[in-house]
């Protein structure tokens, strides 16, 4: 799934994009969610994407 352009969508858009694209899937030798975020909500990390602050891009490159 792609993160949607903060143009064209929605906030409500942009939340359900994030949690659909890093939903837990209570494995986490498979996974590696909460290392890339260490230990954080993705919905706090992408906060200012889905408050249409930046990009997607601008917020994975910091990680």
């Amino acid at each position: 799934m792609k993160a949607p352009d903060i143009e064209k969508s929605t906030k409500e858009d942009r939340q359900k994009a994030i949690q659909n694209m890093f939903r837990c899937i209570s494995d986490c030798d498979s996974c590696g969610l909460c290392k890339i975020f260490k230990g954080r909500d993705p919905s706090t990390v992408f906060q200012d994407y889905i408050e249409g602050k930046c990009s997607f891009q601008e917020i994975s490159r910091k990680l």
